[in-house]
């Protein structure tokens, strides 16, 4: 399930939590610290793909939180996809029919959760 937040806020609260300052996490992406400070205070958006990985790798978050955080990432702008699977969807044409077929069918959560089921069962094998 989602949690609620956002972007700015998920990352302050990973990185206080790491016990990285502001300057440092930065540094590390290769901005300003005002601009590191904008994002946290979501007064810009998110940055690009390769810098939300970058802030995952530099928070050590585990591949759940990096999830959450490129959701939170998507979550930010109408319309928009998380930036870690959009390349996927535009390069998988079948990958577009199946999520326009779910959402004509209006596919929910329990749908969507045997459909979970079954590509977990096809990578343990």
């Amino acid at each position: 399930m989602r949690r609620m937040g956002t972007f700015g806020s998920y990352v302050r609260e990973k990185r206080l939590a790491a016990k990285i300052n502001l300057r440092k996490l930065a540094e590390i992406l290769g901005i300003a610290p005002a601009y590191m400070s904008d994002i946290e205070n979501d007064h810009r958006y998110p940055p690009e793909k390769e810098k939300i990985y970058m802030i995952a790798d530099a928070l050590r978050l585990t591949q759940e939180e990096t999830n959450e955080l490129f959701d939170l990432a998507a979550g930010n702008k109408k319309n928009s996809v998380s930036p870690d699977i959009a390349d996927y969807i535009m390069d998988q044409g079948k990958s577009r029919v199946a999520l326009r077929l779910a959402r004509d069918l209006g596919a929910g959560e329990k749908e969507w959760e045997k459909i979970i089921r079954m590509l977990e069962e096809n990578r343990e094998k």
